[in-house]
């Protein structure tokens, strides 16, 4: 090294040189790269290597043009940190080497020859087309430096509360990759924001994309039956700063993210908010015989759970578990998810098999976890929603139980079970249904409802809603296990036909069944979400479990929207009913004739009906907003014959309408139709739904 001196405003910095390049030690507590006047600055720690380099890159070449050592004198405790300057970071990726102990039976397995992603890199390389990888080399990816460049304007965060929360979850790549779609930009966050128009008229409030972390599309990629299976899904990270280049429309160099930020922005003008999908639970590292390309080399026993022996605990049922607890990883996820709050401005976040972030670093479950605790509590991520995946694949099952602070919101598995297991007509649901509709007391307490449950009878992980009526079992042999793989338990009913069907009577009830549980879902207390495609009758052909399926089986095929255009009106007109309803969502004033707020019905009023054989319960909603009162009965009869029930007596100056029949193929519009006697009849698997007004309105 030759000693060297560079003048800026302040003082004389002495510089070494290394390589031809002027540097010097760098900005400690910065973690990752990140472009500084003059050059760019370097930092990454690892707790037990003995030795790092920096290598540098020719776009996409796979050999470095130069190797920078750290000097010893740049490493301060466990973090080596070191500025370069004359670097411009359009003209070169980067990645590491580290050296240290090979002692695999203590989780050691340091590597000088592995090269090594920045844990920390804001863009990442080597797959910027979907399905293609720019080299073949062992570990592709090599990390970019990002400039943060995006203009937000005025915007600010949206903050929808919780009880006006409506989710519609969305694969970016599926939502629009079928021709059918007819945009421009398939598969890509642009092809979504091609898609605002419809989203807006369909009425939600939230969209949630499955992952969109860079992940390896590529990684375990197989060939079965002529087609080729790929990680479709995107649920093993490759780096947890990065958006996947391959959902980008076009070409980003050094503005990596642009796209995503402008789809985020103008969701949120247009009264939308995104949440993410992350995956905190592993990564694509695998276990012994996965690729090693990150974590493995920097500290493998730190970053993993890992048994007495060094093997991988595998509570994600992915190969390995990230170990969250432990304080190095903690903050890499705080700082992570601080990074997409303050740089992507996400809304939400949805975190993947939640349950393991509460897991000690041996494995076991702990009552207060300190990570989860932190993102309770932490600042930056005060208006956010955190929602929870309230199990693993460990066996640890959290719903109703997951460690909350009043902060966190869980998918509420129970109201799934329970629901599909009660609308398709199954014996002793009736009391379970009435508790999931009303929020879930059993489970919430004092958060019942909207503060704590994500309602949702459909998601990416199951049947979709049109095949939850068209097939009693799976159907997963295009994943080419044998049909091994999936839910065995979908508590699903397929009308009487398995799969497609000409009969008209069959595909009448199936549309019915359909409505059934849209009408249920969106007159349930709590945050309603449902999947993509889901409100015109998208089909995945029976199979429960396409996380491999890069093809129609997962895309969404607009041609049905114009084929169920009488389901979509249904979701739009429910998804209204709902918003315009405030006793659905939320407490409100009591109404002038004294009705509880909510309240469950048999055939006979105020006498529900919880027997082994009941097939029906009435749900009523009553309240008082903006000066006027509000009362909603909701009719839900699963039995297969018709029955006749009695509403509740109103007040003399008022009567029932009926605004929503299932059963009848004409669209319920407007006030609804008035009911001359509370006498009426509710006929077979139909769900009816009435509103209290004045006698004098016109229908």
């Amino acid at each position: 090294m030759k000693p060297a001196v560079t003048e800026n405003k302040y003082h004389l910095i002495p510089l070494d040189e290394i390589g031809g390049y002027k540097v010097r030690p760098g900005l400690y507590e910065i973690n990752g790269a990140t472009a500084i006047p003059g050059g760019v600055n370097f930092t990454i720690h690892s707790n037990q290597a003995t030795a790092c380099e920096l290598l540098l890159y020719y776009n996409r070449e796979t050999e470095p043009y130069t190797i920078i050592p750290f000097p010893e004198n740049y490493r301060i405790g466990n973090v080596y940190s070191m500025i370069v300057f004359g670097l411009q970071i359009e003209e070169f990726e980067y990645a590491y080497r580290l050296d240290g102990p090979y002692q695999p039976e203590k989780g050691i397995i340091f590597d000088k020859n592995k090269v090594l992603l920045d844990p920390y890199a804001k863009a990442v390389t080597g797959q910027r087309m979907w399905g293609e990888r720019v080299n073949d080399e062992e570990n592709p990816y090599h990390a970019r430096v990002v400039k943060d460049d995006f203009d937000w304007g005025n915007s600010k965060e949206l903050v929808t509360p919780m009880e006006d929360i409506i989710i519609y979850e969305l694969h970016v790549r599926g939502f629009t990759q079928d021709s059918s779609s007819g945009v421009k930009y398939k598969g890509t966050f642009a092809g979504i924001l091609e898609k605002l128009p419809y989203l807006k008229e369909l009425g939600i409030t939230a969209v949630e994309l499955m992952p969109i972390f860079e992940f390896d599309e590529l990684r375990e990629s197989r060939e079965f039956d002529g087609r080729k299976l790929l990680n479709y899904w995107g649920y093993s990270t490759v780096s947890f700063f990065a958006p996947n280049t391959s959902y980008i429309s076009h070409q980003e160099h050094n503005d990596e993210g642009n796209e995503l930020k402008h789809l985020v922005k103008t969701m949120n003008d247009n009264g939308i908010e995104v949440y993410l999908d992350v995956v905190f639970n592993h990564t694509a590292e695998g276990n012994e015989n996965g690729p090693y390309f990150s974590f493995k080399g920097i500290d493998n026993n730190i970053y993993y759970m890992l048994t007495p022996e060094g093997y991988y605990f595998n509570f994600s049922g992915c190969g390995n578990t990230l170990n969250c607890n432990h304080p190095i990883v903690q903050q890499m996820i705080m700082e992570c998810l601080r990074y997409w709050v303050i740089t992507y401005r996400v809304d939400g976040f949805r975190f993947d098999l939640a349950s393991i972030l509460g897991r000690n670093e041996d494995g076991s479950p702990m009552s207060k976890p300190p990570l989860l605790q932190s993102l309770a509590f932490d600042p930056i991520l005060g208006n956010v929603k955190l929602i929870a995946e309230a199990w693993d694949a460990g066996g640890l099952y959290q719903v109703g139980t997951f460690p909350s602070w009043n902060r966190w919101v869980e998918w509420n598995g129970k109201y799934r079970d329970d629901m599909r297991s009660f609308l398709k007509g199954d014996c002793g649901k009736a009391e379970a249904a009435v508790t999931r509709i009303f929020g879930s007391g059993d489970l919430y307490q004092e958060r019942v409802g909207c503060g704590a449950s994500v309602n949702f009878l459909t998601c990416h992980d199951g049947f979709t809603l049109h095949d939850l009526y068209s097939y009693n079992e799976k159907h997963n042999e295009a994943n080419g296990w044998n049909n091994t793989d999936g839910a065995d338990d979908n508590r699903s009913w397929n009308c009487g036909v398995e799969g497609e069907t000409d009969d008209p009577e069959i595909n009448r009830l199936r549309l019915r069944m359909m409505k059934n549980a849209t009408a249920v879902l969106l007159c349930s207390r709590g945050i309603p979400m449902f999947l993509a495609g889901d409100e015109f009758g998208n089909t995945q052909f029976g199979n429960n479990n396409p996380y491999c399926q890069d093809n129609i089986i997962s895309w969404l095929d607009w041609n049905l929207l114009r084929k169920n255009k009488d389901l979509f009106d249904f979701f739009k007109f429910m998804i209204s009913f709902r918003k315009n309803h405030d006793p659905i969502r939320k407490n409100t004033a009591r109404c002038s004739y004294r009705f509880p707020e909510q309240s469950a019905h048999g055939v006979v009023p105020w006498e529900p009906d919880f027997g082994g054989e009941s097939h029906y319960i009435g749900v009523m909603y009553a309240g008082r907003t903006e000066g006027r009162d509000d009362c909603i009965y909701m009719a839900i009869n699963t039995y297969w014959e018709p029955l006749k029930i009695t509403l509740p007596e109103l007040p003399e100056y008022m009567r029932w309408y009926r605004v929503v029949d299932t059963y009848r193929e004409e669209f319920i519009c407007g006030i609804g139709e008035p009911v001359d006697s509370v006498e009426v009849e509710v006929k077979e698997r139909t769900v009816a739904i009435f509103e209290a007004g004045r006698k004098n309105i016109r229908w």
